[in-house]
């Protein structure tokens, strides 16, 4: 059967059905086009320099807004969560904090290759289908695009909050040149909860849906290449790689459910490292630790670097 064989509203089913089978917890679909309100946002966001020194979020600014840019013939973008989701803690309440994402395996690899399945069983049960895939490594606006075919709100923590699982979810896209009917935006149920902007030990959520991005201890842990300043020690809270403060104090996050996703499983013996093992980490260690891991992003001598300021207050030698 062909494309143009169903409508789009059965196409969508059929697409959505195949990401449920894929894996996926929630899928939703838009229309593909320019982005003007998220558009503005964004644009006030960088002429503010919140942006840091990150410099790739000004770049290719109208494929950003515009998926239509990104992907010639784009008609639909298809966006999906996958929960990461978990109650395992690193038993060691002293040493250097890892971001719950990072505990199994790099999440890019595992998500490319569930998308890459999923394109490959809709052309299989829909016809030839041209399209890409996209998980966080394009200038794609993934919460935006979450966010308007209703898989939840921007909360005011900037994260996507979905309100029968909350927050703990990777996002990523298909962007293809098939007509689907589209799904519409829900409201915002963050009402006047302001529990994440009292939590952030930085002050990194200037205002309600504003996050300064320069003063986020994810930003400082992961994307700053530079050794961190010391001035930044006392708000750490011991975080070496990424932070889930404002998500763990979010109450929609009591919804949360432990994921099944064997790759997400913690790397042996990472939850279990004292705080000695951790400061007495070598290369080789790090390099077998994280093998295949997000938290090979920061880098060896970076996080060695982090895990020295937050234990000690000054840059190692």
């Amino acid at each position: 059967m062909t494309v143009k064989e169903h409508t789009e509203y059965d196409r969508s089913l059929i697409v959505k059905q195949l990401a449920y089978n894929n894996g996926f917890q929630y899928v939703g679909i838009s229309k593909a086009g320019p982005l003007e309100n998220e558009a503005r946002k964004l644009e006030e966001w960088l002429n503010k320099g919140m942006n840091g020194k990150m410099s790739y979020m000004s770049n290719h600014f109208d494929k950003r807004i515009d998926p239509t840019l990104l992907v010639p013939g784009a008609k639909s973008v298809i966006s999906l969560l996958l929960n990461y989701s978990t109650d395992k803690v690193q038993s060691d309440p002293k040493s250097p904090k890892i971001s719950k994402y990072a505990y199994g395996k790099d999440y890019h690899f595992v998500i490319k290759k569930k998308l890459k399945a999923l394109l490959n069983d809709i052309t299989t049960e829909l016809g030839e289908v041209d399209g890409r895939v996209f998980v966080d490594s394009a200038p794609v606006m993934d919460k935006a695009w979450a966010a308007k075919s209703g898989l939840g709100w921007i909360g005011k923590n900037s994260n996507l909050i979905n309100k029968q699982s909350g927050s703990f979810f990777f996002l990523a896209e298909l962007i293809l040149d098939l007509e689907l009917a589209p799904d519409g935006p829900i409201k915002d149920y963050c009402g006047t909860c302001t529990k994440c902007i009292e939590a952030c030990p930085t002050d990194a959520i200037v205002s309600p849906f504003v996050v300064d991005g320069s003063k986020c201890i994810s930003y400082l842990t992961i994307e700053l290449k530079e050794s961190i300043h010391e001035s930044w020690k006392s708000k750490m809270e011991n975080w070496a790689f990424g932070c889930d403060i404002c998500q763990d104090v979010c109450p929609w996050n009591r919804f949360s459910k432990n994921h099944n996703e064997p790759e997400f499983y913690p790397k042996e013996g990472l939850i279990d490292m004292h705080s000695e093992e951790w400061q007495e980490l070598s290369e080789d260690v790090f390099q077998n630790l994280f093998r295949d891991s997000a938290v090979k992003r920061a880098g060896f001598n970076k996080l060695k670097s982090t895990i020295h300021l937050i234990n000690y207050g000054v840059k190692e030698k």
